[in-house]
């Protein structure tokens, strides 16, 4: 009987189709990691085998058009083997010293992000993504003014570890608010879409607020203001024009310095090497990720002028990483900076953000569900709404699940379709790799347009 038994179950398991690739990929993730911000069950990835320019394909040899630059990081596209070749030459020679120790490639880094950077922001402290640049950024603000709050906006993100996500406005920060960071005040910036008093009295009251915190708080406790350089996965909000000069004023006036946030909006992805760049100032320090290596190797900056590092000549700076300066991720993010510039990405990214503004608006014609549009270079949001003249979004801020079935609907179409992108509440997310041609921006619109079918039938 129990040979019979053994003989069927092995007859069974000839006939049961076995998993295929692309299932055990998937099973085997979901079985042994954990993904990020999302709920561990119910999760269906795209099982990425390679990229290769602004594509990826998947085990079964579905194509899907990389429409946000993994997470607005890819700058120079998938599968750059320039860059390959640039982090095994640098392996074959070492792959790590201690941050004591310095290399060539250190160096040769240093002196070309100085060479980048405007005004005196010469000096570089590597650090190993961008939480961990906006964690070094306070830390050394802290350190040097002796003063302890830092004010942050509303409606931003700088990060997932304790002290960056503290200083965020997101509200990926509420489940563990209870362990938040102490010293650190929020402030609100209206944007132009949703604000009802007139353009006009946008910038004054926005900067008339923020000098209420700041004497709330006590300019003498302020040790520095943490902005973005241009909004990211908030939105794509855009500053008041003049906003970022006046709060460079403001900074002088009492002493307090200027942190911007370039991690997203940095190395080309606005049309210009830095976000801040659009608004004709210097900041005190750069907060740098992302754009830096392309994400084919974790890597950050914290830019720092000249002034503050002057302090430490003499006495110790109280920063440290033991993976700080990285050898491999140096040569990366060398490789990666020459190939901006030898293949002129950041001329490309302003090139193409206007031919997409242009298409945007023509398909604001046909698509009612378009609401607003928020883009500078090749770093752009389109927010969905059920009504143009009432503004009602399809999702609201920090939506629930019970308000997100029609963008989920939506997201769900776009991915169908061949599309990788990032859909957040009613926004859709457009920021294609620098390396994208007009012919790739009209197939990637053209599949949003299709997706977008799904909302126009829900407009009121």
């Amino acid at each position: 009987m129990l040979f019979l038994e053994i003989k069927y179950l092995k007859m069974l398991k000839t006939i049961a189709p076995s998993k295929s690739e692309t299932e055990e990929i998937i099973q085997n993730n979901l079985d042994y990691t954990l993904f990020s911000w999302s709920k561990q069950k119910g999760s269906n990835p795209i099982a990425v085998k390679y990229g290769e320019g602004v594509y990826l394909y998947d085990y079964d040899g579905k194509r899907y058009i990389d429409f946000s630059s993994g997470l607005m990081n890819v700058n120079i596209g998938h599968g750059d083997q320039r860059v390959t070749q640039a982090v095994v030459n640098q392996m074959q020679q070492v792959a790590y010293v201690t941050p004591s120790c310095v290399t060539k490639v250190r160096g040769d880094l240093g002196k070309k992000l100085a060479e980048i950077c405007p005004g005196d922001l010469n000096k570089a402290f590597f650090t190993l993504c961008g939480a961990t640049s906006i964690e070094n950024a306070i830390k050394l603000a802290r350190l040097y003014t002796g003063r302890h709050k830092i004010l942050s906006r509303y409606q931003s993100y700088h990060g997932s570890s304790n002290g960056a996500m503290t200083a965020s406005g997101d509200p990926r920060k509420l489940p563990v608010d209870s362990q938040q960071a102490p010293n650190f005040v929020h402030f609100d910036l209206p944007y132009a879409y949703r604000w009802e008093y007139g353009n006009e009295n946008l910038l004054k009251d926005s900067i008339a607020s923020l000098e209420r915190i700041i004497a709330y708080e006590g300019p003498a406790n302020i040790a520095a203001i943490l902005l973005e350089g241009q909004s990211g996965s908030s939105g794509c909000f855009m500053y008041p024009q003049g906003y970022l000069k006046a709060v460079r004023e403001i900074c002088n006036k009492h002493g307090i310095l200027l942190i911007i946030d370039e991690v997203m909006s940095g190395f080309g992805r606005t049309g210009k090497w830095f976000g801040f760049e659009h608004h004709g100032i210097v900041p005190d320090m750069i907060a740098m990720a992302k754009g830096l290596t392309c994400g084919y190797l974790p890597f950050g900056c914290l830019m720092v002028s000249d002034k503050i590092a002057a302090r430490y000549d003499d006495n110790v700076l109280a920063l440290g990483l033991t993976y700080s300066a990285h050898p491999v991720s140096c040569a990366a993010a060398l490789e990666v900076l020459n190939i901006y510039e030898e293949d002129n990405l950041i001329e490309n990214a302003k090139e193409m953000g206007e031919y997409l503004d242009q298409r945007i608006e023509e398909m604001k014609l046909k698509h009612p569900s378009i609401g607003d549009w928020r883009n500078q270079g090749l770093l752009g949001c389109m927010e969905l709404v059920k009504n143009r003249k009432t503004k009602e979004p399809f999702a609201p801020f920090n939506a629930k699940p019970d308000e997100m079935v029609v963008m989920n609907k939506v997201a769900a179409k776009i991915k169908e379709l061949g599309m990788y992108t990032f859909v957040r509440w009613g926004f859709i997310f457009i920021a294609p790799p620098l390396i994208v041609t007009k012919d790739q921006i009209d197939e990637g619109l053209e599949l949003i347009s299709e997706a977008l079918k799904i909302a126009d039938a829900e407009v009121v």
